[in-house]
């Protein structure tokens, strides 16, 4: 069972966490990375920056945006995951970016060296199941998990084709558009995550548009996992200095959020239980 597998058989509804690695520069970001699952965090997507993304809103955007300005570098991405691993060897990690920076590493070499640094998993927006030759089943081969995008507009045609080759979870896209911009609508969510999971037998988690511990609350009522990100990049923001740089509250105010997040997320196991 890999680490995805376990954390959601004993976490439902987990709470995936993201940020941007580099964002606004190395250290700062290592620091929140370490930090996130004593937050709460329970699987952790790393963003890795690229300047032209498809998918990614303003927030998430910017995020990139300031962590290429200081300089961050793929070798580095791998850098944090590997510095992460030496205290953290439970806590799965998901890579989510875009195909170009990893084509022009070389598909074999990026997934060699995700897997040795500790990466459990890829999310890779701008790659559909056509071509899972280029990169999704040698991810599998290797070891890592492949997880797929399902969104509103993804009928029961399309889906045996998106679900043909994911593993680890689901992520489903709450709304028809890009990370951030939205606030999706619980009663289409679930019905949607029913839909898929008439489909397949892996968990679906659901994100784009999820800011606020009672609307993860709301969705992990329906879902097997809640992604925040654009809220979390938005912390991070709010706290830098007029020069972008990062200040005493940059971690704090993350975690902070987390937390609160967390106990949105789990509120539904409490009273459950």
């Amino acid at each position: 069972m890999s680490r995805i597998e376990n954390r959601f058989a004993i976490r439902c509804p987990a709470l995936v966490t993201f940020i941007t690695a580099g964002d606004p520069d190395y250290e700062t970001s290592l620091e929140i990375l370490r930090g996130l699952p004593a937050a709460g965090a329970d699987v952790i997507e790393l963003g890795m920056p690229f300047s032209d993304p498809m998918a990614d809103g303003p927030a998430i955007q910017e995020a990139s945006q300031r962590a290429l300005r200081a300089g961050h570098k793929m070798n580095m991405t791998l850098e944090m995951v590997r510095e992460f691993r030496k205290g953290d060897q439970e806590t799965p990690i998901v890579l989510m970016g875009y195909y170009n920076p990893i084509y022009f590493r070389g598909p074999e070499r990026f997934v060699a060296e995700a897997g040795e640094a500790g990466v459990d998993g890829l999310i890779v927006v701008d790659l559909p199941p056509e071509a899972d030759n280029e990169l999704c089943l040698p991810a599998r081969a290797a070891g890592l998990n492949f997880i797929r995008l399902a969104a509103p507009t993804t009928d029961d045609a399309r889906l045996p084709a998106v679900l043909a080759n994911t593993s680890g979870f689901v992520y489903y896209v709450s709304i028809t558009g890009i990370t951030g911009t939205r606030t999706p609508d619980t009663g289409e969510v679930a019905a949607n995550v029913a839909r898929i999971k008439s489909h397949t037998p892996l968990p679906v988690a659901v994100g784009f548009g999820v800011k606020t511990p009672e609307q993860a609350a709301a969705i992990g009522a329906v879902a097997d996992g809640v992604v925040v990100g654009s809220a979390l990049v938005n912390a991070i923001a709010e706290s830098l200095d007029e020069q972008g740089r990062a200040t005493e509250q940059t971690a704090p105010a993350v975690f902070s959020l987390v937390q609160q997040l967390a106990a949105g997320v789990r509120s539904d196991q409490r009273e459950a239980g």
